[in-house]
């Protein structure tokens, strides 16, 4: 893999910066993107390739893109979309202008990202584009609303693109974790004090008894299920060097069991698993 290159995004932590270390270890030519440059001079220090890309900011998308292209001499081999956040909180107390913020940054910026690599990759007759969503981008849950309508949304788009970029060469694929060891957590918390008036709400107990508790608590304790990122690395390493990547993996337990509930229960039942979890 010593000739292969990769573009990921969202390297600060968890997932992004997991992948970065594994497919670097593996050969690859990684560049590490994350939005902040203090975390990208981090991973500069650490050895890896990395700039600023920030799916909030078009500019930097255009730079970012051309960046990593202008460095690999416009063969890029790999995408990985990765960086996302949450904003959690009830549906009906959620502003629209939330909405369109978390869009920006887990959807719009996604795509611009995507069509800015895929001339080079079309160009070559080769490519793989991989998506990092979530077991919520095919089964919601209570108080995620906005997460997961970005995750539902993805999920539309990439299956539409897989379809129209099957004559290419162009590859592209879905990875659905679960609960995996991240800051996501915390870094939803000032999105959630931003948008969520939720001592208005008319749910404020409902708030102070599940959402606040399970948002502010002790990261220190793994949720039931929980895998280290490592999980996803290594469903991106068999998406992205398989000559037949699957169109979509998934990752962890939850994944798997609600997947299948999906196929086989109606949607009431369905609710009822789903209200319980």
């Amino acid at each position: 893999m010593a000739d292969k290159t990769i573009l990921i995004t969202g390297c600060s932590s968890g997932i992004g910066r997991n992948a970065a270390q594994g497919l670097q270890e593996r050969g690859w030519r990684v560049f590490a993107t994350c939005r902040k440059e203090a975390d990208c001079e981090r991973l500069r220090d650490e050895g890896l390739e990395s700039f600023r890309l920030d799916y909030e900011d078009p500019e930097s998308i255009a730079k970012g893109a051309e960046e990593a292209l202008t460095r690999c001499d416009g063969r890029l081999d790999a995408l990985f979309n990765n960086g996302a956040y949450a904003v959690p909180g009830a549906t009906e107390d959620l502003p629209t202008d939330a909405l369109r913020a978390i869009f920006e940054a887990n959807f719009f910026g996604w795509h611009e990202l995507t069509r800015r690599v895929i001339p080079a990759m079309r160009a070559q007759g080769s490519g793989r584009i991989v998506q990092c969503s979530s077991v919520l981008g095919f089964s919601a849950l209570k108080w995620r609303g906005a997460y997961v309508s970005t995750k539902y949304a993805l999920e539309g788009l990439t299956d539409a693109l897989r379809l129209e970029m099957a004559e290419t060469g162009i590859r592209v694929i879905l990875i659905e974790p679960g609960p995996v060891t991240s800051k996501i957590r915390q870094n939803s918390r000032p999105h959630f004090e931003k948008w969520i008036d939720w001592a208005n709400s008319a749910r404020a107990e409902q708030y102070r008894e599940t959402l606040l508790r399970r948002l502010y608590k002790d990261k220190s304790k793994k949720d039931s299920f929980e895998l280290p990122p490592e999980a996803v690395t290594k469903k991106l390493v068999h998406a992205l060097e398989h000559p037949r990547p699957q169109p979509r993996y998934y990752v962890t337990t939850p994944t798997y069991f609600v997947g299948t509930l999906r196929r086989v229960l109606p949607t009431r039942a369905m609710d009822w698993v789903l209200a319980k979890s």
